[in-house]
């Protein structure tokens, strides 16, 4: 199959996603009340300490966006599997990836939209100040929703035909997330306060490196993942 045709393909997938979800509203609104709910239970935790919160800001931000997550994740096959659309889907000629890319776009969007949601609200409830270097927050945004959307896809695949999804997707996916999470939460936490020792690029730069290994890692195996 052509390029344009995967292409085509994993475009009419996202868009399939993306439209199914605008309609019912209720897979994100669960999701994003969930992120919240993380958040504000975090702020308790934390007490008035102002500093204290300041500090536990990136971890709070970027581990309520991998438990919420998680709930999309196990969403992503739900529909196909529910409709026993998915074996029609894998039987369609070409390559299998162009189903994986299109799942991927769709949960990016998503996960993007959580993570507009959940920086905002703790920028608000950790008192913290929009930082003078905010175009490089947003890049570790970026590539943290990144390497955190491809093996939350992947896993989720992995994890689709399994009675207990619910359950095996989070014990594959936690584990695997560990590198990218920790450098997404040191580069977001050196920006936070000012990045004086010059270490948030060292720390975004090892974050691409993981999305790049992890995105050609998990392209080359979802045929054999899927078939499982």
């Amino acid at each position: 199959m052509a390029f344009r045709d995967e292409w085509a393909r994993a475009r009419a997938v996202a868009w399939k996603d993306l439209t199914t979800e605008r309609r019912s509203k209720a897979g994100f609104n669960s999701v994003a009340a969930l992120a919240v709910t993380i958040l504000v239970l975090f702020g308790f935790a934390l007490g008035p300490d102002t500093e204290a919160a300041r500090a536990a800001a990136p971890g709070a931000l970027w581990l309520s966006a991998l438990f919420a997550g998680v709930l999309a994740f196990n969403r992503s096959y739900q529909v196909e599997l529910d409709g026993g659309a998915l074996e029609p889907l894998l039987l369609y000629p070409g390559a299998r990836r162009s189903l994986f890319a299109g799942k991927l776009m769709a949960n990016f969007v998503f996960v993007a939209l959580l993570m507009a949601i959940v920086i905002v609200v703790s920028l608000v409830l950790f008192h913290v100040a929009v930082p003078a270097a905010w175009p490089m927050l947003l890049l570790v945004v970026l590539f943290g929703t990144i390497g955190l959307v491809t093996l939350g896809t992947f896993y989720a695949a992995m994890a689709s035909r399994s009675r207990a999804r619910e359950v095996l997707l989070p014990l594959l996916l936690f584990p695997m997330l560990v590198p990218v999470l920790l450098a997404a939460m040191q580069a977001t936490k050196a920006i936070l306060d000012g990045d004086i020792m010059h270490e948030a690029g060292a720390w975004i730069s090892l974050l691409v490196a993981f999305d790049l290994i992890f995105l050609i890692a998990t392209f080359f195996t979802f045929d054999y993942v899927i078939e499982a």
